[in-house]
């Protein structure tokens, strides 16, 4: 008799009740099948694809460059190699800001076409019309305050956002309005971790910092920056964990002297 063990999905509701048992929640990007897979067997909890393959896939100065349908297929590979966790994918800028009826056809294409579990929108009260139409479709949606990489050009910078009393007291109230309006997480991305703290415990929701401190209800990652694929992005809120580009950089190198050499392959590595 075969032994089957069936892996619990990560589903909306189980990283709810993370945050009402005050169990810290993981979450990485993944981009393709092969890295899904590993990060799924490691136990991440929720898996982003995010916009950022714009920057790490495709080598864009910016996320804006990525389209839905680029989405749509990083995500479906994604979903192919995921058993348990939450897959959450980024709405390309673009495909939601001024349009809800767009909003809910990206929405659902995304749904449809990739298999993933819920969509991401960058934003505030000024995206409200679209996070209500993709709502009422029944499509989980996840929320994204503070430093907006799909805004770059409005802000000009990447640095830190809400440090002045009148900015953060807008994103506490928004943070509360996506709440209200039915978010079931939200992401705070390079705000001071005081505020960090202070809309974590103002609001419901889990919040899912990424430069926003020890106080959010979960912590993300691009899993390139983790690994140290990406060579060049030295944040501070960035903990590596491995070099990646030099493991793979002296492996390379090694087979370009075995195949020059002669060395590659020997006798047990042919037919």
């Amino acid at each position: 008799m075969s032994v089957h063990k069936e892996v619990k999905r990560v589903t909306v509701h189980v990283v709810q009740a993370m945050k009402m048992r005050n169990e810290k929640i993981s979450m990485l990007t993944a981009y393709d099948y092969s890295m899904a897979k590993i990060l799924d067997a490691a136990g991440i909890d929720v898996l982003l694809v995010g916009d950022s393959a714009s920057n790490v896939m495709a080598g864009h100065e910016t996320t804006l460059p990525i389209t839905l349908d680029q989405m749509i297929y990083h995500a479906s590979s994604v979903v192919r190699g995921v058993k348990r966790a939450l897959i959450v994918v980024d709405l390309p800028f673009g495909t939601y800001q001024g349009n809800s009826k767009k909003a809910l056809n990206s929405a659902i294409r995304i749904m449809k076409e990739s298999g993933a579990h819920a969509v991401k929108l960058e934003g505030g009260k000024e995206i409200e019309d679209s996070i209500k139409r993709i709502l009422s479709a029944g499509v989980p949606v996840m929320g994204h305050l503070g430093l907006t990489p799909q805004s770059i050009y409005k802000f000009g910078t990447y640095t830190v956002r809400a440090k002045e009393e009148e900015e953060a007291k807008n994103l506490i109230k928004d943070a509360k309005h996506l709440e209200k309006l039915g978010c079931f997480a939200l992401v705070l991305e390079k705000i001071p971790a005081a505020l960090a703290k202070k809309v974590s415990e103002s609001i419901n929701i889990p919040t899912i910092g990424i430069g926003g401190g020890a106080d959010t209800d979960g912590q993300v990652l691009v899993t390139h920056d983790l690994l140290g694929i990406t060579k060049d992005f030295h944040p501070r809120f960035l903990r590596r964990y491995l070099e990646l580009f030099d493991l793979i950089k002296d492996s390379v190198e090694q087979y370009i002297k075995d195949v020059k050499s002669g060395d590659f392959p020997n006798k047990n590595e042919q037919y």
